[in-house]
């Protein structure tokens, strides 16, 4: 099975602009990710719609792709960059580039999901540790079948434990954290960057919901390892600490 690695990389950010390219431990975020990636997979390739970024990563030694500006979300530049380089590869990965400390082994776990040939898009999903975490609306949690299999994502807390105390949930279903990586068969990410917005996805601003509406399949790994994604200059900062602590 040939893989590609494709990290997208904006440097437009609401809340962190040019977070690719702030320092962490002396190197830009998206190097750390690239590195990581890479040495796992070796056809990674960051595609940004920024020369500043594309420049940086050409500097480090790293293969990087130009993509558009208008793009509404990262699958469409991943789509993009895959037509761009012209790949052949049976399933393309999908890594966030403020991710620093992805851990390799999520990243086999989100490949050998495709041993499987049912499935067409796969991600992975981690046990959440407190209820305080299952709350969150910004961590989605899953739902899945029997073989792993997603039967839904939402920002709401899934599936309600009904005749139990709030705080005792956890005791009684094994609530499961959504992680961002994702990997899809090549000809499946060519099919779902074609298919408008879905209602669920635009009720839950979950991109995957619309996938979900549309009956592809998306299988579920599991990891114990928490990422710790850069969204913030605190998150910056608070990354630098862990490094340190190291």
């Amino acid at each position: 099975m040939k893989i590609i690695a494709i990290i997208p990389a904006r440097f437009a950010s609401t809340r962190f602009p040019g977070k690719p390219l702030a320092l962490l431990s002396g190197k830009p975020v998206i190097r750390h990710v690239y590195e990581k990636v890479s040495g796992l997979i070796a056809d990674t390739w960051v595609a940004t719609d920024d020369e500043r970024i594309y420049q940086a990563v050409r500097q480090f030694g790293g293969k990087a792709v130009m993509t558009r500006t208008d793009h509404k979300s990262g699958t469409d530049r991943i789509q993009e960059a895959v037509t761009t380089i012209q790949s052949d590869a049976d399933v393309v990965v999908n890594i966030q580039g403020d991710e620093p400390f992805i851990h390799t082994s999520q990243i086999q776990t989100v490949c050998q999901l495709f041993d499987d040939p049912q499935t067409q898009i796969a991600t992975i999903g981690k046990p959440f540790s407190d209820m305080q975490g299952v709350d969150n609306p910004n961590s989605p949690k899953i739902v899945t079948d029997k073989r792993g299999f997603a039967l839904y994502f939402s920002r709401s807390v899934i599936p309600f434990v009904r005749g139990k105390d709030h705080l005792e949930w956890m005791k009684h279903y094994p609530f499961l954290k959504h992680l961002g990586i994702y990997a899809y068969r090549r000809e499946v990410l060519a099919e779902i960057t074609q298919l408008p917005q879905s209602s669920l996805e635009m009720a839950e601003s979950l991109e995957q919901l619309r996938w979900l509406e549309n009956g592809y399949r998306i299988k579920v790994g599991l990891t114990d390892v928490e990422t710790i994604g850069i969204d913030t200059p605190d998150d910056l900062r608070r990354a630098e600490e862990f490094i340190q602590q190291q």
